[in-house]
């Protein structure tokens, strides 16, 4: 469904939570002029306020206000700690808007020079845990809570949802993304907007697109082929585009196919507002690009945080007539049309107040929701009072979420050994000792970031006394192990320490395993990370294991209502965990190739990274497209995850319709305690001369909680557009003649039910244009 003209629409319902505020004679003539007169159509207010713009104050429009990269030096903001401002021109009626980052909560700064108060967020799970609860109705009530705490603090645009591809496990940034998958990806981004925008907040959709390394991620020139851009990079905006109506985009910080994003004309006003019918406001990435009349004519809207050169550039241009005013003028429109429905035009009186008692208990359910529960071998859920030996330094220091932008300044973080204690269990209180006074003197002799958005450094995990660690196991009743993850901006995941354990880890399980399984007692992982880890070579040291990725604020207490058996677990991955790294074919590109030495450093010495390339070499095959198509085995597969009851998939039917096709399947709990099921569909198409995957994720949706004996009946519709491939000799989406099987089933390989269709023709779905291609053909992976 292509949604063309609904920008305004968007705007009009999501605002209609606020009354609008009354305008005054601004200019003092006696009478109300058009732009000052609220009850006129937006439209005509906006073309009246561009008539009375100079040149200058059109160019401070398309510029961002008031930046700092210390949050320290922000306390003069409207709202200290936010990402950046709008340019105010108060004679008109125009306001400055703040932007704040995402996407797990609010990013601004809880302390303020002179004030005594304290201005908290809601740290909320990040986006892999939320992805992984695949329950796209939980998504927006977190969307809309967050929304509304925003709005109490004065913030008119929330940067997030991310959505860019978990196209390698090492990318910093995965735990601000998704998914691995497209449909998931724009499904949950689609889901936070709506929620976001109820609110009457702006929603941002980020970072348009192949944004997927933070290795050179200013300067790296990613090479894609044009079905391979179609059918996963942009097929994942595209989604969130039909299913919701964000107000604003932004672009990324690469080049792709050899130019930037955000001065690529072909992608932003050809396929985003040509082919897409995007009607609202695009932004740049924080500095991102290199050439700011490049970008007005590419269509991208605003530049952040902005900077005076870009003004004088601006301006000459324009002067010069290297820049037509039309151009800027349609910029400076797109803007308007944002800033004018904005909660700061409206004069909402913000309290500084929002409810964060209940959105931490909407956090609470979100972080027990998207936790997967990998391995059970009758173990869980625990014992009622039972004492537990918490080993780990991440069991006693819980990490809420990444590093950078996308941090969250929230007041307190559960720990694992806190929501333990709060469930009723007793922590064995000398290991807790040791390890508090351990993780005490560790923390006080790390050397201090260099930057506030790098990574952060955790402590070596603490080395184990045989002897303790077996009076542990005479004392306690189970082992719970925690490893921790942490990754942020600017830098990629290390293969060794990060992606695989360390010495250290490895000792502790094989010592504490050794010690609890000699006396009859489980051993249970629980792994508090942002995105996958190699589980293979010691998952066979512990009984149960669980992710519950990066939780938020209220984790410990997440995982406790997992453990205990209060929430019965229903995350199911939503990325493939592979057994080695090198099993991902991304893995012999990833992050690409440096062409020189030379560090890049943008405005304010922001590091943009040195001249690179990437070249998508696997294509289309990324995460479960490529393991299962090549039938390799993996640690776990994508949409697997454990619960304590069991379901039956039954009674599928398949309904074939001129241009769609309705499936429906029955979902009944054979179990003994109430759960909830995921129902996810797999199309496999014919080739039609194309090559493709095996089979690819099409539809999906979470049952409600099904009491034992309890049945519900799911329906999805497939449209032509799910059926088709894109056809790049075409440049078009072609559904191709041929049978098509459709598999229903718990995960991408726990198939219970499939189904045929047929189209006796080759139907053309879509014809688009050739845009945004590769300078030269890509060698990519297809099956033999």
């Amino acid at each position: 469904m292509k949604p063309s003209h609904v920008f305004l629409a968007g705007l009009g319902m999501a605002m209609a939570c606020s009354s609008p505020a009354e305008f005054e004679d601004i200019n003092g003539n006696g009478e109300l002029d058009p732009f000052e007169n609220m009850e006129l159509p937006l439209e005509e207010r906006i073309s009246d306020i561009l008539s009375r713009l100079t040149v200058e104050q059109k160019a401070n429009l398309v510029i961002g206000q008031g930046f700092s990269m210390d949050p320290a030096e922000a306390t003069e903001e409207r709202v200290p700690g936010a990402a950046g401002n709008s340019y105010a021109i108060p004679e008109l009626g125009i306001p400055s808007i703040v932007l704040a980052d995402g996407p797990a909560g609010v990013r601004i700064q809880p302390t303020r020079e002179g004030d005594s108060a304290t201005y908290y967020c809601t740290a909320f799970p990040i986006e892999t845990a939320l992805a992984s609860s695949w329950n796209v109705d939980l998504v927006q009530q977190v969307g809309e809570a967050l929304g509304y705490e925003a709005k109490e603090y004065g913030v008119d645009v929330w940067l997030a949802p991310a959505m860019n591809l978990h196209r390698n496990p090492r990318t910093g940034r995965n735990f601000e993304y998704y998914s691995e998958d497209p449909l998931v990806s724009g499904m949950m981004a689609a889901a936070a907007t709506r929620g976001v925008q109820e609110a009457g907040v702006c929603a941002t959709l980020k970072h348009f697109v192949a944004n997927n390394q933070e290795t050179n991620r200013g300067t790296v020139n990613t090479k894609v082929s044009e079905r391979t851009l179609r059918e996963l990079y942009l097929r994942s905006f595209e989604v969130a585009l039909s299913e919701s109506r964000p107000w604003t985009i932004m672009s990324s910080y690469n080049r792709l196919n050899g130019t930037y994003t955000s001065q690529d004309r072909e992608l932003l006003t050809d396929i985003l507002r040509g082919e897409w019918g995007f009607e609202g406001l695009v932004m740049t990435d924080w500095f991102g690009g290199d050439n700011a009349v490049e970008q007005m004519q590419a269509g991208n809207d605003l530049l952040m945080p902005g900077t005076p050169n870009q003004l004088e550039e601006i301006m000459a241009a324009v002067e010069e007539g290297r820049l037509d005013e039309a151009v800027l003028d349609t910029n400076v429109r797109r803007i308007l049309r944002v800033v004018l429905q904005s909660q700061a035009a409206k004069g909402y009186a913000y309290t500084n107040q929002p409810d964060l008692e209940g959105n931490a208990k909407v956090a609470r359910q979100a972080a027990a929701e998207g936790i997967v529960l990998l391995k059970n071998e009758d173990v869980l859920p625990l014992a009622g009072g039972a004492t537990v030996a918490a080993f780990g330094n991440t069991s006693y220091r819980f990490i809420s979420g990444g590093t950078g932008s996308g941090d969250v300044n929230e007041a307190y973080t559960v720990s694992l050994v806190q929501g333990l204690k709060e469930a009723g269990y007793v922590v064995t209180p000398d290991l807790q000792k040791t390890y508090e006074d351990y993780l005490t003197n560790m923390e006080a002799s790390m050397p201090e970031k260099e930057s506030w958005w790098m990574p952060d450094e955790l402590p070596a995990e603490m080395p184990l006394e045989a002897g303790a660690v077996a009076a542990q196991a005479s004392e306690a009743d189970v082992a719970l192990i925690t490893l921790g993850r942490t990754s942020g901006e600017f830098a990629d995941r290390e293969l060794e320490g990060d992606f695989y354990l360390t010495e250290g880890e490895l000792a502790m399980i094989r010592q504490v395993s050794q010690a609890f399984r000699a006396q009859g007692k489980p051993v249970i992982m629980v792994l508090n990370v942002g995105n996958v880890i190699e589980v293979d070579t010691w998952e066979p040291a512990v009984d149960g294991l669980l992710v519950a990725w990066q939780g938020g604020q209220e984790a410990g207490n997440a995982v406790a209502d997992v453990l205990t058996g209060k929430v019965n677990p229903s995350g199911k991955l939503a990325t493939t965990f592979p057994i080695r790294y090198e099993d991902h074919p991304s893995a012999e590109n990833f992050p690409g190739i440096e062409l020189s030495d030379e560090m890049i450093l943008g405005p304010m010495n922001f590091p943009k990274g040195k001249p690179s390339e990437v070249t998508y070499e696997e294509g289309l095959y990324v995460g479960y497209r490529y393991f299962n198509t090549w039938d390799l085995e993996v640690a776990y597969p994508f949409g697997f995850g454990l619960s304590y009851t069991t379901f039956k998939y039954s009674d599928l039917q398949v309904v074939q319709g001129a241009d769609k096709t309705t499936v429906s399947i029955s979902v009944t709990n054979t179990g003994e305690v109430a759960g909830k099921a995921v129902v996810q569909l797999y199309l496999a198409a014919p080739q039609g001369g194309l090559d493709k995957p095996s089979a690819e994720l099409k539809g999906f949706a979470k049952t409600k909680e099904l009491a034992p004996g309890a049945s519900q009946e799911i329906t999805l519709t497939l449209t032509d557009k799910a059926l088709a491939s894109y056809d790049p000799q075409r440049h078009a989406w072609v559904a191709a003649a041929g049978e098509y099987t459709i598999s229903v089933g718990a995960s991408s390989r726990d198939i219970r039910q499939s189904g045929t269709i047929s189209l006796a023709d080759e139907k053309l779905v879509e014809q688009c244009s050739a845009l945004v291609l590769p300078e030269a053909e890509i060698d990519e992976l297809k099956p033999d």
